[in-house]
């Protein structure tokens, strides 16, 4: 399989030299020259297996549709890290909760987050080609607060490897900024920035097209490249739970082949959703998918009105702060596949010059074919958790926000199909905030600006395990023991400094 710009290509990729060098032409992004596809034999052939179907061999039978030019026994040890550093047996676990309703948990690996699905391969296969190659890498990630820690643990103590992390300091939970700042592997450099999410992700877009930065970086023997979803060996693994999903509801007998599905997304920077749809253009029966927003809605925007407009928006902190974006990278990608290179490089000019682009008539109605979209404020967040918590589940503010769209949409009659809401984070990376919502506490306060939280994540942590009968994994427990070996605290303009830095040492 080859690869090409969303903005035009000089030559056409293969997917090791996309995976190590990330920055397409005219600061587009990669994507597939062509998606495999699957018919209904491919999918019978994985169910009819399912006595010795395991994660790791739905994954390895999707990976081999794409063609990549990863040797067999380094994916081998790639997927080897669902077995190795997963605490569900199944990787994925799919909870039915009721009707027509299942939650896919994202979340049983080392850092709680979905992001360790597609970073805990993706740093064993980086890493790899890296030593294959002799060659010495920076990786850069900018992270909202689940990246981070996931890159970190993915390429700790990795050899030819370097990594900066940028994270918008107060723009976290405390456990994942803790799971930041106590990273003592020397390898590793966390940057704390005055600022927000969007602050660092444009400043990593800036960094991987400053041709100066490169050259020292070159002069160093140190080539760039990035772990954020911009790069497409995170993407393609983003693909695999979605197929996963479909068999397990199989399994149960919740839905028989072929027939459609809806999947439920909470959506930040569009990567998981645009695995969604990549997975449906491949094939995977699925029908809708839901994109679910918190306040900072511009996914919302875009799905519904055909507006992306940043003119007059400002970030709100929520108390689901790995959605607090308004830049969705991701987006450039779907728009790509929608309308081609030239209607998409318009489109992302326009946005990067004026703020704003807007698509026609037809063009929102291409979207819809494939996308709907709903968002949550925090009180309706917290409403969620409230709820489910009386169903003895207990989810985070960024499920929440799935769950009231999946609500919201089945009441509007725009849900008719079996649904799978995605679970994002596990509720220990944002306990004060399911504490708040269980307790009825703090529930007054301006949804616009949530305040400092007053209970640690700690104690948040205490009570909730003691009323609702969960328990956080050893993983949380040690955070709060550890030593902070990582914090600084800096303004944007000083990240390629410190970077350059950290790399003399």
């Amino acid at each position: 399989m080859k690869f090409i710009g969303t903005r035009g290509t000089d030559s056409k990729k293969t997917f090791s030299e996309v995976i190590l060098n990330p920055a397409a032409p005219n600061g587009g992004l990669y994507v597939p020259e062509k998606l495999p596809t699957i018919n209904e034999n491919f999918l019978i052939r994985l169910y009819d297996d399912r006595d010795e179907r395991t994660y790791s061999s739905v994954a390895r039978a999707i990976l081999s549709l794409f063609k990549i030019d990863i040797e067999k026994d380094l994916i081998e040890k790639a997927l080897y890290t669902y077995l190795k550093n997963f605490d569900a047996d199944e990787v994925v676990p799919v909870v039915r909760i009721d009707g027509n309703l299942a939650v896919s948990e994202l979340w049983h690996g080392p850092t709680r987050a979905f992001k360790d699905m597609a970073l805990q391969p993706f740093g064993v296969i980086l890493s790899a080609l890296a030593q294959k190659r002799g060659e010495n890498y920076l990786i850069m990630a900018a992270t909202s607060g689940d990246t981070g820690p996931a890159t970190l643990k993915t390429f700790e103590n990795k050899e030819n490897i370097k990594v900066v992390c940028i994270y918008p300091h107060n723009g976290t939970s405390e456990v994942q900024k803790l799971q930041m700042v106590t990273t003592n592997a020397k390898n590793e450099k966390v940057l704390g920035i005055l600022g927000d999410f969007d602050d660092a992700q444009t400043a990593l877009k800036v960094l991987l097209k400053d041709e100066e930065f490169r050259d020292t970086l070159n002069k160093s023997g140190i080539k760039l490249s990035a772990a954020n979803s911009v790069n497409f060996g995170r993407i393609i693994f983003q693909i695999i739970y979605h197929f996963w999903s479909y068999l397990k509801l199989l399994e149960f007998n919740e839905i028989k082949l072929g027939e459609k599905i809806d999947v439920v997304i909470p959506s930040g920077n569009f990567g998981n959703a645009l695995g969604a749809y990549y997975a449906k253009k491949m094939g995977l029966p699925i029908e809708k998918i839901i994109i679910a927003s918190n306040r900072n809605n511009v996914l919302y925007e875009l799905i519904k009105y055909g507006r992306y407009d940043l003119r007059d928006k400002k970030l709100i902190k929520t108390i689901s702060p790995a959605m607090d974006i308004l830049k969705s990278s991701n987006v450039e990608r779907m728009l790509f596949d929608k309308f081609g290179e030239k209607r998409t490089t318009e489109l992302m000019k326009s946005l990067e010059e004026n703020g704003f682009f807007e698509l026609n008539g037809d063009e929102i109605k291409e979207i819809q074919k494939d996308f709907e979209a709903d968002f949550a404020t925090d009180a309706e967040s917290e409403e969620m958790i409230r709820k489910y918590a009386k169903k003895n589940y207990i989810i985070d503010p960024h499920t929440a926000t799935a769950l009231k769209a999946y609500e919201y949409l089945k009441e509007k009659g725009k849900i008719k199909n079996y649904t799978v809401v995605y679970s994002t984070a596990e509720w220990t990376k944002f306990a004060p905030s399911i504490y708040y919502a269980l307790t009825g506490e703090d529930i007054d306060r301006e949804i616009a600006e949530v305040e400092e939280n007053t209970i640690s994540d700690k104690d948040a942590i205490v009570y909730i395990e003691t009323n609702y009968g969960v328990k956080a994994p050893d993983m949380i427990r040690e955070l709060f023991n550890k030593e902070i070996v990582n914090e600084n605290i800096i303004d944007k303009s000083k990240i390629k400094e410190e970077t350059l830095n950290f790399l003399k040492k």
